[in-house]
């Protein structure tokens, strides 16, 4: 016999209500995925809001008045009058390696027509990046698999190496090559579409899938046909997903493609906010727009995680116009910069990386000793190319030594073309640069430089397996290896009259 009254006593004795105080408002506005409410005096900045239908909102503007708030999501049903209410949370995305693979919205749902991520951590997409004390020093490659950036531009886990240029000159090609080449090397990828056809995120999809590249990538998009409330978001939920893992210890590559849609996105919003435009109609807080979202990319320590974030932001130039307000506020924040010249890649030299206007300020620190020793001769013997290739296309009596330099430097040039889908390890980086400096192309006409370089890896890998084993072990050339290498190259080009 069930005793309910003993049962009801029992709920009744446990029961302990929760008290929790809440702020009502009305909306006043409505328009363009824009809101104005009056009455939430106890909302606070970046939080969540409630609205009709379970829709979500974000306050962005605290006015004496009134409080402006993005929608994230539909708000053609919402209306003047309408209540909203504030809940005390801030915006959050869900993070765990059941992300890998998969393609998502800034808000976590997913855009892959699976089911729901099964994730149990929730990272806030707004985070103040670490201090000083929680980072230690950038000092491991981010091996890109392309020739020009891992020897005269490295890129280090942890670092902000900014990809800037203009229109289709090769920009995203240089983080596809990139994630393609982590494969089997412990480095998670993140790529942030951001206000892009959604016919290039079908194509960065098929692309990664067909390498096997989607094993270790996340896709969080925001296409161009997406509100500027989630395009706006969309960087933060990758760089909060990516510091998920680096506190775990993990290594992550975070792609951001590209951060000059952001600021329009960005634009767009502080004008239907109607806060007061600056320069170029952005608000005046469009630098701290960026600068807080690119320092949260660091190496921490072992006492904060021991992870590391590495950013590959993406900035669009109007011209080849560096000079300009976005592309500077990005170039002072970042820890270097890649630029691709659409001269150069007219004619041919893809990636189409401008070597002088190019650096990086981790430099040596995030490259293999072996590379070291090659890539400083090789830097130079381009520089001084460039140099007098300007001069020598007015004079046409050349000394020999100019000649010799000049010939030179044309086989560099051709060394470091590369498709974007042929990256190129480390090890085959390092011997081809040391013969091409070293002089053992000099002889081989210009337009048999890629079959060279083809042949050569290939008989190197045959007669002689230890070398390339040697420098990705040991990752140094030793003198015993470059006495092989001597040995190995000569008898190449005795045999192979290119």
């Amino acid at each position: 016999m069930i005793d309910l009254d003993k049962i009801l006593r029992e709920k009744i004795t446990a029961y302990e209500p929760k008290f929790e105080a809440k702020s009502f408002g009305k909306l006043v506005s409505v328009g363009d995925g824009v809101i104005s409410i009056a009455g939430l005096s106890e909302a606070m900045m970046a939080e969540i809001i409630t609205l009709p239908r379970q829709t979500k909102g974000l306050v962005l503007n605290l006015g004496r008045n009134l409080v402006g708030a993005i929608v994230l999501g539909d708000s053609r049903h919402l209306k003047e009058g309408d209540e909203a209410i504030t809940t005390g949370q801030v915006l959050s995305v869900p993070a765990g390696e059941a992300l890998l693979g998969r393609v998502i919205d800034p808000l976590g749902l997913p855009l892959d027509g699976r089911a729901q991520p099964k994730t149990t951590v929730k990272m806030p997409l707004e985070r103040i990046a670490p201090g000083v004390i929680s980072r230690e020093k950038v000092k491991q490659p981010v091996q890109t698999g392309i020739s020009a950036i891992d020897a005269m531009i490295p890129i280090g886990r942890g670092q902000r190496e900014l990809i800037i240029g203009d229109r289709s000159t090769g920009k995203s090609a240089i983080a596809l090559t990139t994630i393609i080449n982590q494969k089997k090397q412990n480095l998670i990828c993140i790529y942030v579409v951001i206000g892009q056809k959604a016919a290039f995120t079908a194509q960065l999809i098929t692309t990664l899938n067909r390498f096997g590249a989607m094993d270790h990538t996340i896709i969080v998009a925001a296409n161009a046909a997406e509100s500027p409330a989630l395009q706006f978001l969309a960087p933060y939920a990758g760089v909060a997903i990516a510091e998920y893992f680096a506190q775990k210890g993990r290594d992550v590559l975070v792609v951001y493609d590209d951060l000059t849609k952001h600021a329009w996105a960005y634009r767009e919003l502080s004008l239907l906010l109607r806060r007061p435009s600056g320069r170029e109609a952005y608000p005046g807080d469009v630098f701290y727009l960026h600068s807080r979202l690119l320092e949260r990319a660091c190496k921490l320590n072992p006492a904060a995680g021991g992870g590391s974030i590495t950013a590959l932001p993406i900035i669009e130039t109007q011209a080849g116009d560096i000079s300009a307000y976005i592309p500077t506020n990005v170039v002072s924040i970042t820890d270097g910069q890649i630029y691709l010249e659409t001269d150069l890649f007219n004619a041919g030299v893809r990636p189409a990386i401008n070597a002088g206007l190019s650096v990086s300020r981790v430099g040596g620190d995030a490259q293999i000793k072996a590379m070291r020793q090659v890539a400083g001769k090789l830097r130079m013997e381009l520089a001084q190319y460039r140099e007098l290739a300007a001069f020598a296309q007015f004079s046409a009596d050349l000394d020999q030594v100019t000649k010799a330099r000049l010939d030179r430097g044309r086989r560099i040039t051709e060394i470091l073309k590369q498709g974007w889908d042929q990256p190129m390890n480390v090890a085959d980086q390092v011997l081809i640069i040391w013969a091409v400096t070293n002089g053992y192309l000099d002889q081989t006409p210009v337009e048999k430089v890629p079959r060279w370089q083809v042949e050569y890896l290939k008989y190197v890998a045959v007669n002689q397996p230890a070398v390339k084993k040697t420098i990705a072990k040991e990752k140094v050339l030793t003198e015993p290896t470059i006495k092989v290498l001597v040995k190995v190259t000569t008898k190449f080009n005795e045999s192979h009259k290119l």
